[in-house]
């Protein structure tokens, strides 16, 4: 049985999963500047980065979001039973990401509907990616469906 995750009837409001730490770096900037095409200076240039409010370069706010998005898949609760991922139902980029910043991802879950003609249920997880200083510097709720255990 390569199912690791939880089936959807696993899920109670206010259960909570924390995953591994990573460390950002300034490869993993460069490859997202790279891949999405975003190269603003506050990103990618030294110089100009020093002059502004935060004085050094930042991960953007997306390749953040993607980092979120790694990190609760390496908790594994969802290994195997996702559906999908069905809404980012709110988001807030509270404070910068720094090259060298080591993150990791608290979930919580929120809210659980069964959707039985879609052979599982919604699973409302907030998510707060938190730093090494214990700062949250992005949070929010997703929505994931999540299928049901098999009868």
């Amino acid at each position: 049985d390569l199912q690791r995750g939880k089936y959807f009837e696993e899920f109670e409001v206010g259960m909570s999963f924390t995953s591994p730490g990573r460390t950002v770096t300034e490869s993993d900037i460069v490859s997202f500047a790279g891949l999405s095409g975003d190269f603003t200076q506050i990103h990618t240039d030294v110089e100009f980065s020093q002059g502004t409010v935060v004085g050094q370069r930042v991960a953007h706010g997306l390749l953040g979001l993607a980092i979120v998005s790694g990190l609760a898949v390496r908790t594994g609760v969802l290994e195997g039973t996702v559906i999908a991922f069905r809404e980012i139902v709110d988001w807030k980029f509270v404070k910068p990401i720094f090259i060298g910043d080591t993150v990791h991802v608290v979930q919580k879950v929120l809210e659980v509907k069964p959707l039985p003609r879609l052979g599982g249920g919604a699973v409302n997880i907030e998510l707060r990616l938190i730093n090494q200083h214990d700062d949250v510097v992005m949070k929010g709720v997703w929505k994931v469906l999540v299928a049901s255990s098999p009868e």
